[in-house]
């Protein structure tokens, strides 16, 4: 399968590493330009590329978001069309300054991702694990102490496809709702972000919340 990433920085580079691994073709991007990404797609091999951020969203089937939220409108708008796109990113003030309907919990950062690229089909996933964790703690499937992943999003089908690619890696998707639910559910502030939780701690902390 073929993966773009938009921002390699700890979240999406970690997770390129993970894909590319398990055998997906990537391209990362930045707002920097491809020749500052030169070293890591060394790193990742021959499976890897570096493109621009509208190329890397034209060249996957998949597409990882993973900017500061803050700069979410600078992602274009167009060539994410029925395009699986994994939303990484949290909202936080101090760096992204203030978005008023975000602190009126009027919509939540997902959904406003989801507004910007027209036609894509979001899926919130990796926002609540931290990148550390996320390159160490990988399992083998059935191993009960698996950590679990809190997914959201609008599209049942756009979640199982997360949730297989977060099972080849190592850890299990565990179904938060809606972008509007469940991004509620798992956003800083919550009481599973950052938590690493177990597969099964996890599924009866959100049931809970």
């Amino acid at each position: 399968m073929r993966i773009g990433i938009v921002g390699a920085g700890n979240i999406g580079g970690t997770l390129a590493r993970h894909f590319t691994r398990t055998g997906h073709e990537v391209a990362v991007s930045n707002s920097r330009g491809p020749e500052t990404l030169q070293d890591l797609v060394a790193e990742l091999g021959e499976r890897a590329r570096a493109l621009t951020p509208a190329e890397a969203i034209a060249f996957g089937e998949i597409v990882v978001v993973s900017v500061p939220f803050g700069r979410y409108r600078e992602l274009p708008s167009e060539g994410a069309e029925d395009k699986v796109v994994i939303d990484t990113n949290n909202y936080y003030p101090n760096r992204d300054g203030r978005f008023e309907q975000l602190d009126a919990d009027r919509t939540t950062s997902s959904e406003l991702l989801q507004e910007q690229m027209q036609g894509a089909r979001v899926v919130k996933a990796f926002n609540a694990i931290y990148w550390v964790r996320l390159r160490n703690l990988g399992r083998p499937k059935g191993d009960p102490e698996r950590v679990g992943i809190p997914i959201s999003g609008d599209d049942e089908e756009a979640k199982r496809i997360v949730a297989e690619l977060i099972d080849e890696i190592g850890f299990e998707a565990i179904d938060a709702g809606t972008l509007a639910e469940g991004g509620r559910k798992h956003q800083p502030g919550t009481p599973v972000y950052t938590a690493d939780l177990r597969a099964s701690e996890l599924r009866e902390t959100l049931q809970g919340s």
